[in-house]
């Protein structure tokens, strides 16, 4: 699925740090036109790409190509990790010197994250280089709220000095590939098996509303065997994988046009009862729907 980052015309890219806590997950497979960065600063996020699986902890630098396809399968509850995207044309006019020709490529290769492990004085730099460019952004609840490109339709990025900002970005694409360049790739990836890898296009995809047995036979395992391979491959249960994508759903038909009651969204998105709903959002964010709500959507209309 392409996604459309919607970035004005005054700015070359975007950069924000995503914090478990107040930024609904956003779990469908999907690429962009816009190279993306990421660095870990704590809890570990998991991503599934190529048919592969891949979990980053602190300090680890990764990148997604422009048409790499992937998805973020699970994240920690304490997860901070700053997201940079960089346009195609901040990219064709910063790299034109040999050492930065890997950054044009479109993937890179089949099944594989780009990544390296900083050392701590880099990545302290890194870090606090971030945090100062994001100086002058929205704030950082809002930008958890609209994932930095957007939910909402009406929405769009906006930082107080574009020019800094467009400076940083490119000194930031630039540091981090020589950085990536002399780094070491620490976290091998997992193969999954195609049952696994069948019940995540399933699920992702929306239309799934059977039990986790059907699935099981949908996908040629029982719903034991199943449950067991994702657990070890995608290093999530697989009935917890489900609830973050219903939490996800949830969250979409919060942001519809016609509001529905929290107890209408649980229900459209899945969830067998409110109690159901209740106990695992609070698990999850730490607050009761309701707060969240008034927060995190009935802000954005005000």
């Amino acid at each position: 699925m392409l996604d459309n980052l919607k970035i004005d015309s005054i700015y070359d890219g975007f950069l924000l740090l995503a914090e478990s806590a107040r930024n609904p997950p956003l779990l469908h497979s999907h690429h962009h036109i816009e190279l993306e960065l990421n660095l870990v600063a704590n809890g570990t996020v998991t991503y599934v790409v190529g048919g592969e699986r891949f979990t980053f902890g602190p300090r680890v630098l990764f990148w997604m190509f422009p048409a790499q396809e992937h998805q973020l399968v699970d994240r920690t509850n304490d997860a901070r990790y700053y997201v940079a995207v960089f346009k195609p044309e901040l990219i064709a006019r910063s790299c034109r010197g040999a050492a930065y020709k890997g950054l044009k490529r479109k993937r890179a290769g089949k099944g594989q994250v780009l990544h390296t492990v900083l050392d701590a004085e880099s990545f302290d730099f890194l870090r606090q280089m971030m945090d100062r460019m994001m100086d002058g952004s929205l704030d950082p609840d809002t930008l958890n709220r609209e994932a930095g490109f957007g939910v909402y339709s009406d929405f769009r990025y906006r930082h107080a000095d574009p020019s800094g900002l467009n400076a940083g970005l490119h000194y930031l694409l630039l540091l981090c590939w020589r950085l990536q360049q002399r780094g070491q790739a620490q976290h091998p990836s997992v193969p999954l098996h195609p049952s696994v890898c069948k019940a995540l296009a399933l699920l992702s995809d929306g239309a799934w509303n059977g039990t986790l047995g059907e699935l099981g036979v949908k996908c040629g395992l029982s719903e034991a065997h199943l449950s067991r391979i994702f657990t070890r491959q995608v290093g999530v249960p697989l009935n917890r994988y489900r609830n973050s994508l219903r939490l996800a759903r949830f969250w979409e038909y919060c942001r519809k046009p016609v509001r529905p009651t929290i107890m209408e969204a649980a229900y459209s998105a899945g969830f067998g009862s409110y109690a159901q709903f209740y106990k695992i959002y609070v698990e999850t964010y730490g607050e009761n729907p309701r707060s969240s709500r008034r927060k995190n959507i009935d802000g954005h209309h005000r």
